[in-house]
């Protein structure tokens, strides 16, 4: 009855054109689930970054009518532009400090609490509160602690150093600079730290208990063993904070507001008020595009040395 019930449905020896469809999504069943992710990374990812190569060809500017073709004068004038070298220059210090600072710091906390105490889970707790609270927050908190006369900094260290202590914080070189990094360690240390633990705790402790029995020290232990085993965590560590690192903009716009004139102006700042406070908007797609190709060239040289670490 089945076989007899299927040659009345077809027509002319072919299937109808519905059961020709469903057939057709059968076959092709695994390419129509991810169809809908694929249109959205286009819409959202492709065409974005498409159309922003086209506008830093072009005169794409809201004081200027039209969208003349310039060709590369737009990075002509960011490669000019004294102020753009200056923010790339900060871009980097700024980045390689905090992460610095914040790996030494991280590790450091990583191995304090990598063994179990009383009061390790509360501790650690503590230790991570920053992680959830947002840049602009942190910015602000730290611009009321360090912000003359009112925050209360300059009068703890002057009662630690024994005299009046009158330093501008976020108004004079490198006191700027200073502000600017104690912010960012202090919200950014504990991702280190997590990352590093997750690391200490792979470590197998037979590793230890065998260079104890062969009389090797702690030091010794640390850099024989701990190091090389937490290699790969470390490169992971530092590649996503450098990735995050020189996007800096949040605490800049809270604290100083790229001031005192450009002095901390990092590429991201000065992106934005190209582009969104001047409105020349070709020269600030221009000079994103010169931004993204020298982080490409960065995090290509940091993933390479990461799969390399891993493969050993």
């Amino acid at each position: 009855m089945s076989s007899i019930a299927g040659e009345d449905r077809r027509i002319g020896g072919e299937l109808p054109p519905l059961s020709r469809f469903s057939d057709w999504c059968d076959r092709n069943f695994k390419w129509l689930l991810v169809a809908p992710a694929v249109v959205l990374i286009v819409a959202l990812s492709v065409y974005p970054l498409l159309f922003s190569l086209w506008v830093s060809f072009v005169n794409y500017d809201f004081q200027i009518p039209g969208h003349a073709f310039v060709g590369f004068r737009n990075f002509e004038q960011v490669i000019n532009d004294p102020v753009a070298r200056w923010s790339l220059v900060l871009t980097a210090i700024l980045s390689a400090a905090n992460v610095v600072i914040e790996f030494l710091l991280g590790l450091a906390l990583a191995l304090a609490m990598v063994r179990d105490f009383p009061g390790r889970g509360l501790v650690m707790s503590v230790i991570i509160v920053p992680l959830f609270i947002s840049p602009v927050i942190v910015g602000q908190a730290w611009a009321l602690l360090l912000q003359r006369p009112f925050g209360p900094t300059d009068y703890v260290l002057g009662k630690i150093v024994g005299h009046d202590v009158t330093i501008s914080w976020l108004s004079h070189s490198p006191w700027i600079y200073f502000s600017l990094i104690i912010a960012d360690v202090w919200q950014w240390t504990p991702f280190m730290f997590v990352i590093l633990l997750a690391g200490l705790t792979a470590i197998p402790p037979n590793l230890y208990e065998a260079a104890e029995l062969d009389g090797v020290g702690a030091w010794q232990a640390f850099w024989s063993i701990t190091l090389p085993y937490l290699r790969p965590m470390i490169l992971l560590a530092v590649t996503f904070r450098l990735l995050d690192s020189i996007k800096l903009f949040d605490t800049i716009f809270i604290m100083t507001g790229g001031g005192p004139g450009t002095k901390t102006y990092t590429g991201s700042f000065y992106l934005y008020t190209i582009g969104f406070t001047q409105f020349h908007l070709s020269q600030a797609t221009a000079g994103s595009w010169i931004f993204l190709v020298l982080t490409a060239i960065m995090v290509g040289f940091l993933v390479r040395r990461l799969l390399r670490a891993e493969a050993e």
